[in-house]
């Protein structure tokens, strides 16, 4: 038996700021469910199902706040399923609850994802004292500069292309109503001038710290069939993972993210994706990282990416946008980064996606990662429905 289709028909998410002192984390989810549920013009009593997802919960010092948060996602008394995969959960969530529609487990499923990092320190979080890790590095940016300097050196790729990336993100974030970082007076001399923080990593080349929440309603045929706006259907997706640390581990294109994008692509019947692929909303948490992926997604020769980034081609009016919505860079409630990522993608080919909305966007790709670079997920999402 052929899977069941999988469409996106409503999406919510909240103003992603640095905290939201008003509401609690109940408070924070509920308002973007709300919002989705909104947006597909259904109520709580349409959903027979909630899969959930955020980053590490000593984040927030919450432990298990899935089980308290049931209430005020209209799930008493249904199925609920907390989903982690450290910063790629947000689209690993979503691709949890696409498997439920499409094994017909359930019709019509709500998947959200959140952090409220206003009630943490997620950079000492995830600096790990001895013996977990040894005291050579502060926050996620310590870790990943090392593998910056290794692509710099790997594809001879000027110092300013991490800014160019920063630039255009900050700029692309002032068309996103959603977006926590609006810098109005943005430059690239105001980037490039901006305080050293991991080297080659600037401050404004690094995400910021968000709360937030974004949620989605997912359906079958049947009940896209009955959305009253356009849909976003999915045309594949996948997960994958890898050891942190492993002899022969490549830091800089990992095997896992290359083996996920090989997946979304055959599942999709993507044989070019540089040509067959509108735009992406990439993971990027760190500027150097779109270079860096848009080589380890297939967009880009080996040691090539930094070219298409220099050229304008990701530009919000390039050949391949990408990040229109202003991406990790300026918004980044990290366990619902990832889901933001494909919610935006969803967002696009549905022609809903206001300002950042790029013309004639008819196949997008929503990308993830997290932990070491070593959780994958994506998933590829078309404005009409798949080939049976």
């Amino acid at each position: 038996m052929s899977k069941e289709p999988v469409a996106v028909v409503g999406v919510g998410q909240t103003k992603h700021v640095a905290a939201r002192r008003d509401v609690s984390i109940a408070g924070l989810v509920r308002e973007a469910a709300r919002r989705a549920l909104d947006d597909a013009e259904l109520s709580w009593a349409d959903i027979e199902a909630v899969v959930i997802g955020k980053a590490p919960d000593f984040f927030e010092g919450v432990m298990m706040p899935e089980l308290y948060l049931a209430d005020a996602l209209g799930a008493v008394g249904k199925p609920m399923m907390r989903v982690h995969t450290a910063g790629s959960v947000g689209g690993s969530t979503a691709l949890v609850a696409a498997s439920l529609v499409a094994a017909r487990v359930h019709g019509t499923v709500l998947t959200l994802a959140f952090e409220k990092q206003s009630e943490s320190n997620a950079m000492w979080g995830l600096s790990l004292p001895i013996p977990f890790q040894q005291p050579l590095l502060a926050g996620a940016g310590g870790f990943f500069a090392p593998h910056v300097r290794a692509y710099m050196r790997r594809s001879g790729a000027p110092d300013t292309v991490g800014s160019l990336v920063a630039y255009k993100n900050r700029r692309n974030a002032l068309k996103n109503p959603y977006a926590h970082l609006h810098e109005h007076d943005i430059t690239l001399e105001k980037v490039q001038a901006s305080p050293m923080l991991w080297d080659p990593i600037r401050y404004s080349e690094t995400c910021p710290s968000s709360d937030g929440a974004v949620a989605m309603v997912l359906t079958d045929r049947a009940g896209a069939a009955r959305a009253p706006r356009p849909v976003a259907w999915m045309h594949g997706g996948a997960m994958r993972s890898e050891p942190t640390l492993f002899a022969g581990k490549d830091s800089v294109s990992p095997r896992a993210g290359r083996d996920c994008a090989a997946d979304v692509y055959r599942q999709a019947g993507i044989v070019d994706p540089r040509r067959e692929i509108d735009a992406v909303e990439m993971y990027v948490p760190f500027s150097w990282y779109e270079p860096m992926w848009l080589e380890n997604l297939g967009f880009a020769a080996e040691g090539e990416g930094w070219k298409l980034t220099e050229s304008g081609v990701t530009e919000l009016d390039g050949d391949l946008p990408v990040d229109m919505s202003g991406g990790v860079l300026s918004t980044n409630p990290i366990g619902a980064s990832g889901m933001i990522r494909f919610a935006e993608a969803a967002l696009q080919v549905r022609g809903l996606a206001g300002e950042h909305q790029v013309e004639g966007a008819r196949r997008v790709l929503g990308h993830a990662y997290g932990g070491g670079s070593q959780f994958f997920s994506m998933w590829l999402v078309g404005a009409e429905p798949p080939a049976s």
